[in-house]
């Protein structure tokens, strides 16, 4: 029978295995989800298997830098004690590296790279599963490509939760990485000012000029006070604006300048941003292993 694009999603995200292996098992038990599942864990895939449909919103983010190209990747767990452990580290880098040396579309060519003969980059991560009994999953990734006249900058914070990487016209390796720093620290959310959606400076406005305490004032009043209100709002998302971190007598752009560059783009990871995350009550879970 014919396997749908539809079948073979839903037994990826139910048994975590590369998109060729899973249309290879459904095409050997006639479309059977079931019966694929069973296939994939007497292939040795059965912790993975399991762990489909639990959260993984735990993790650990790294830069790998290689030549002239840079990939900022998030990789996640279960617990933060399993990303603090020396298999998880180890896969994390190793997924690092090869996204960085392949540059893969997405992330799933990310998962179909073959780092062995044998071994794809989802094979790795299916037996880091194993190995660790957590469902890990490849979750984003940014490949950031510089010319020889650019710098990188990368950094990690907190061991991994959060890493950025910089580019910048210009300037050095350091300068860069101090750049880096500054904004897994203060959290950005444009390069600059001018970057910002007209919606988002519309919005604030609309927020400003409803405030409290601009009730009862003249239009043209209120107009001039939020003016001031938006260069403020606008000076703290945009990272040339920004007090430098480690020198806040000086922006961030005035102190790349000093250096002979320009500010030109950032990536900042935060270890489970934007997901959902599982409220585990620890205790019940024992008394209802008990009972």
């Amino acid at each position: 029978m014919a396997i749908t694009a539809a079948q073979v999603k839903e037994l990826r995200e139910k048994t975590g295995v590369g998109m060729m292996d899973a249309k290879k098992a459904l095409v050997e038990v006639d479309g059977d989800m079931s019966k694929a599942i069973d296939l994939l864990r007497e292939k040795g895939m059965a912790k993975a298997a399991k762990k489909g449909d639990r959260i993984a919103a735990e993790g650990m983010t790294y830069v790998a830098v290689k030549d002239n190209a840079a990939a900022i990747v998030e990789l996640n767990s279960e617990t933060d004690f399993v990303a603090g452990n020396k298999e998880f580290n180890d896969l994390l880098h190793a997924v690092a590296n090869a996204i960085v040396e392949f540059k893969p579309a997405d992330v799933e060519a990310a998962l179909e790279l073959k780092v062995s003969e044998s071994e794809t980059l989802n094979d790795l991560i299916i037996h880091t599963t194993q190995i660790t009994g957590e469902k890990i999953t490849l979750r984003r990734f940014v490949i950031v490509e510089k010319e020889d006249s650019q710098s990188f900058g990368a950094y990690s914070h907190m061991g991994g939760r959060i890493s950025s990487l910089v580019l910048l016209d210009g300037a050095d390796a350091e300068t860069a990485k101090d750049v880096a720093m500054h904004v897994a620290a203060i959290n950005p959310q444009f390069v600059s000012r001018e970057e910002v959606p007209a919606e988002v400076v519309a919005h604030e406005k609309e927020v400003q000029m409803n405030a409290e305490d601009m009730s009862g004032k003249p239009e043209n009043i209120k107009e001039k006070i939020v003016e001031g209100r938006l260069n403020k709002f606008l000076a703290e998302i945009s990272l040339a604006d920004q007090p430098f971190v480690k020198d806040g007598d000086q922006t961030v752009a005035k102190y790349v300048e000093s250096k002979n560059g320009s500010l030109k783009s950032f990536i900042r990871y935060e270890v489970g941003e934007g997901m959902e995350k599982k409220n585990t009550d620890f205790a019940a879970e024992v008394m209802g292993q008990i009972n």
